[in-house]
């Protein structure tokens, strides 16, 4: 391709203070400042189709007067960024990003949100890290940061900051294209059960939390869900998540091992969660907590060593498409009930546990409590219901969702320890089942957990 000259003249303004009286004054002096680019300018797409996802193999740049042109949409001031940059192709409406490496620190002083650059393509390698496309130095078989020897020689930082506009996405929409693309997903709040008064989580302070806190957004719009990810090394890992619902802007990307999209945000300013809550309307009864004297039912899964013990106890156990179901398991001379869609291919994995009937006419303050754990984490997928009127198919039984507790347990280990919830059924009457239901979706909803004492009391 034949080689060409683009001048980019940028117009700025200096000015400057001095003691004159007050009905003095004069105009700044502008100054031109040319930034000549021997070269051919190119775009994001093109840059990343060098990469072949079949061979993998790293490709080095040896064109050597080629730019890319790319505008900054990362900010390392709150430090959920470090050492890297994300770029995409336009300010409004992109269509390609990429993550170029970069061994320095405060990075945000110089390449600011929404400053336009230019990247040296000789020289640079071009690779798939964990799904995400990247450019840096070649070293060995990796790609590393560009050395701060060589950031003057890669990167051009113009004049210019242009408005960065979020492409507009629902969670159900997000697609590899949109990998390292600064978006924003509306009406999303985050699950119910990081925001208890037992433990409200902070974006990424807990003590499970190794490298990046991951916290679960549900959209009010289509029930979608994704995460949030938070370094541990950012400065607002300690605050709390915010209660509400609303808005959320950040860079589309990967988690760390490439199983399903997650969302950065450069800093807590990216939140408008000025909403109400979309939870759905949970039974309640009164706010009894205390169980009654008389215990109704009772399962602690000591004699469930096989499904079909399972199932000869009285208990419905069934997966709506064919799949895996609960299994009951043992640890530690403990036995539970388990259910997970990790192994599987079901996505969705959509499973049952329902109760035997349990008659509580003539009961007074009935409860419901149980215990769970929760295991390499990535996804609340379980949840409680009720009814008064079950018949006999999951699917067209009319269900009440109860307000359990939900444990969120580490991402990448065994949960630490069974949480117990006690719920207030004393408004029902007749005979009740009350179900366990799994909506998890393999690999990105995998929850594992496991179920244990379950009783029914009341007087």
């Amino acid at each position: 391709m034949k080689n060409f000259k683009w001048i980019l003249v940028i117009f700025f303004m200096v000015s400057y203070s001095s003691c004159v009286k007050t009905e003095d004054f004069q105009l700044p002096e502008s100054e031109t400042k040319e930034i000549n680019i021997e070269g051919d300018i190119t775009g994001i797409s093109a840059v990343k189709s060098n990469f072949n996802p079949e061979t993998k193999e790293i490709y080095v740049f040896s064109e050597t007067d080629t730019w890319m042109e790319a505008y900054v949409v990362s900010s390392d001031e709150g430090g959920n960024f470090y050492k890297e940059l994300v770029l995409q192709d336009k300010p409004e409406n992109p269509i390609a990003g990429i993550l170029l490496l970069v061994d320095d620190n405060s990075l945000f002083e110089t390449y600011n949100f929404g400053r336009k650059i230019y990247v040296k393509l000789d020289g640079l390698a071009l690779w798939s890290n964990n799904g995400i496309h990247q450019l840096g130095i070649q070293n060995r078989g990796d790609v590393v940061a560009i050395p701060p020897s060589r950031i003057d020689d890669h990167i051009i930082r113009t004049m210019e900051t242009y408005e960065i506009v979020p492409l507009q996405l629902e969670i159900s929409e997000f697609k590899e294209e949109h990998e390292n693309l600064f978006i924003q997903v509306k009406n999303v709040q985050f699950n119910r059960n990081l925001l208890r008064e037992q433990h409200h989580y902070t974006f990424a302070g807990e003590v499970t939390d190794e490298y990046d806190g991951e916290r679960q957004l549900e959209s009010c719009i289509t029930g979608a869900s994704t995460m949030l990810s938070t370094s541990t090394f950012s400065g607002f890992k300690s605050l709390y998540l915010p209660e509400n619902s609303g808005n959320v802007k950040g860079i589309l990307t990967r988690n760390f091992y490439d199983d399903y999209f997650v969302i950065a945000v450069n800093s807590p300013d990216d939140f408008s969660f000025g909403g109400e809550r979309c939870d759905p309307e949970f039974l309640k009864c009164t706010n009894n907590t205390s169980e009654g004297i008389n215990v109704l039912f009772e399962e602690d899964f000591t004699n469930i060593t096989s499904l079909s013990a399972l199932e000869n106890s009285g208990w419905i156990n069934v997966n709506v498409n064919g799949g895996k179901v609960f299994q009951p398991g043992t640890f530690d001379g403990n036995r539970y009930i388990r259910v997970s869609a990790f192994n599987t291919e079901e996505a969705p994995m959509e499973a049952w546990l329902v109760s035997p009937p349990i008659n509580l006419d003539n009961v007074l303050g009935a409860q419901l409590s149980f215990d769970i754990m929760s295991s390499y984490d990535n996804a609340t997928s379980l949840s409680v219901l009720v009814t008064e009127e079950f018949t006999g198919n999951v699917l067209t039984t009319n269900w009440q969702p109860l307000d359990a507790i939900i444990p969120i347990g580490p991402t990448n280990q065994y949960g630490r320890g069974f949480v117990k919830s006690k719920i207030d059924i004393s408004c029902l009457k007749g005979d009740i089942h009350f179900a366990f239901r799994y909506l998890g979706a393999a690999p990105d909803k995998s929850t594992t957990y496991d179920i244990d004492n379950i009783r029914v009391s009341g007087n």
